[in-house]
């Protein structure tokens, strides 16, 4: 009964945590700072999040935690940020981007 509990939540909050979007892509991070082909746990992870973000409040939190992953990483490559999702042929409803507005996610 705990368990279906914590995964009530009201409406206009996010289900999603930083902690589900480190663990996600933390498998990109030698793809996003080296360039190259992300390996196949990067892509499970970016699929992860996609599944994971499904209303606008929960897009936009896993938005403001890549930002935040991000910024921890000076050396992350914005481009090859950008192309993740398509690389891993996993459209994701936000840019993966240290620069995202995201607030203008919907």
């Amino acid at each position: 009964m705990l368990a279906m509990f914590q995964f009530v939540v009201k409406q206009g909050q996010a289900a999603v945590t930083c902690k589900q979007v480190d663990d996600a892509l933390a498998a990109c991070v030698p793809y996003l700072t080296n360039g190259g082909v992300p390996p196949t746990p990067c892509c499970n992870g970016v699929g992860e999040l996609r599944t994971s973000a499904v209303t606008t409040a929960d897009r936009q939190a896993a938005c403001n935690c890549v930002k935040q992953a991000a910024a921890r990483i000076p050396t992350i490559k914005e481009d090859d940020a950008a192309t993740l999702p398509a690389k891993c042929h996993v459209q994701v409803d936000f840019p993966i981007s240290k620069n995202t507005n995201c607030e203008d996610i919907h």
